[in-house]
């Protein structure tokens, strides 16, 4: 191809509004942050027995739990970071990432410590159906202090979630698999998934994230409790 024979690109352009162009924005001042990322295997068996205790109830339903447990032990990951400072919040306000037709939003399940499992489902399902139906309001994206993006659903073994600012860390749930471990002994085939956290080195340290990190692991392995 000659000077003379260069094409010229066809392409529609989508212009960037609502809540995709707010999501750039807010990604933009995300890697702005300095991020460093945990990871751990988690046992599932117990986490896949959630049903028999919460029928409506699935596995992200038992991770925010967990979490809010875990969070209320650590505090310092739920909080959020600025210029002025480091501020934690007594509220566990967790936001979970759902992809919609019309981009990624973040809807908020507010005070999570203080509901159960059955009420976590359904607060789950509500801000959920919202979010696809384009009618989240202020009120459902407002307040979070951590969030949750669960991708196991298809199929990913392993990411790196970006933080939601200004809150200072953020889980990556991948896909189950079976996997061969060494259990109590021996040798097991048993259902793994790899939690991934990632935390902003501003306002949380290695140490802490790992401890945070460890306690989700404990949380999550356990048998669940009765809703």
């Amino acid at each position: 191809m000659t000077t003379n024979e260069i094409q010229t690109l066809q392409g529609n352009t989508v212009p960037l509004k609502g809540i995709r162009r707010a999501a750039a924005k807010q990604m933009v001042a995300a890697w702005e942050a300095p991020a460093f990322h945990l990871t751990v295997e988690v046992d599932m068996t117990n986490a896949l027995t959630v049903k028999s205790v919460s029928a409506q109830s699935t596995v992200t339903d038992r991770l925010i739990s967990a979490a809010a447990t875990a969070l209320q032990e650590n505090p310092g990951l739920n909080a959020h970071y600025s210029e002025e400072g480091v501020t934690t919040f007594e509220n566990i306000n967790i936001g979970m990432a759902v992809a919609t037709d019309h981009g990624l939003t973040v809807p908020v399940i507010h005070e999570v410590t203080s509901l159960s499992l059955p009420d976590i489902a359904q607060r789950r399902r509500e801000v959920v159906e919202k979010a696809r139906a384009r009618k989240l309001g202020m009120a459902d994206i407002s307040a979070g202090t951590f969030t949750i993006s669960n991708l196991g659903m298809l199929g990913i073994d392993r990411f790196d979630a970006i933080i939601n600012v200004p809150q200072v860390a953020i889980l990556a749930v991948a896909s189950t698999r079976q996997r061969y471990v060494m259990r109590d002994g021996e040798a097991q085939w048993r259902p793994v998934a790899e939690l991934t956290l990632t935390c902003d080195h501003r306002a949380v340290d290695g140490y802490a994230g790992a401890v945070f990190l460890k306690r989700l692991k404990e949380l999550v392995e356990q048998p669940i409790p009765a809703a």
